[in-house]
């Protein structure tokens, strides 16, 4: 199969995802925890059994890597990489900032990604070599060529109460040095954000394959960079990540090295 058929069916699944979330969007949530303040709701297995049924009636021969369940591992190179509710704690607090993300990877390497925002409608989708686009139309990263007039974006991770590096210094130092920061709390849609050029720069400790596989594919396909916190190269198997429209990229890896010296 070709990419674009690949993405076709990520697509039609994320937003029949969205659907679940959208029908108890607000509603009273049974809500569990998986650390202090790490919390799963029974809307995230709702939303994750859906995806994987597709996925297993579509490719039963597929891998499965996905939040809120074990790994189906596959001898063929194929593995679909599935978080079916990034925000949880937005959707939880009916904080309209989250959304579903799903991506195909080959061998490590990205063919298809999904991003699909229920509240706004806006279904972010690339494959690889075919460009990036949001509800179909093209879109492309920022033209800012200066960290001071970048709007950024970050995250903290649930651990940020007890982990070494908290993320507190670089957010101070880019609070100086950019513009503004937001913090919205879904990582997938802050890269789809920096793709289609309504943030410039991101940065983020802590993090797992669901949250970044199928936006920084957008992000690339749109023209935007992304690496690891010391320049190198990034996967989605990193914990860290610095995107961003390439403009600014050595501006923000210099605020970065500033604070890690």
């Amino acid at each position: 199969m070709e990419n674009r058929d690949y993405l076709g069916f990520a697509e039609e699944m994320a937003r029949g995802a969205g659907e679940i979330l959208l029908g108890n969007y607000g509603g009273q949530q049974s809500i569990r925890y998986k650390g202090e303040t790490n919390l799963v709701t029974e809307v995230d297995r709702r939303s994750e059994e859906y995806i994987m049924g597709r996925i297993r009636s579509a490719y039963p021969d597929h891998g499965i890597l996905s939040e809120e369940s074990s790994e189906v591992r596959s001898a063929t190179p194929y593995r679909w990489i599935v978080d079916p509710l990034d925000g949880t704690t937005n959707y939880a607090h009916g904080y309209p900032c989250f959304c579903v993300s799903i991506a195909l990877e080959m061998g490590g390497k990205l063919l298809a990604g999904a991003v699909f925002d229920p509240i706004l409608g806006e279904m972010y989708t690339a494959a690889a070599g075919e460009g990036a686009r949001r509800n179909g139309e093209p879109i492309s990263v920022s033209s800012t060529e200066m960290l001071r007039r970048s709007l950024l974006a970050t995250g903290f991770a649930y651990d940020v109460n007890t982990a070494e590096d908290d993320n507190l210094a670089c957010f101070r130092e880019f609070v100086f040095t950019g513009q503004a920061i937001r913090r919205d709390g879904s990582a997938a849609l802050d890269l789809c954000y920096l793709a289609c050029g309504r943030f410039d720069g991101f940065w983020e400790l802590s993090l797992k394959p669901w949250d970044t596989a199928a936006g920084v594919l957008i992000l690339v396909e749109a023209g935007g960079v992304a690496t690891r916190l010391d320049g190198s190269g990034y996967n989605v198997h990193h914990p860290d990540i610095l995107a961003s429209n390439g403009k600014i990229h050595e501006q923000m890896l210099s605020v970065i090295r500033r604070v890690k010296r």
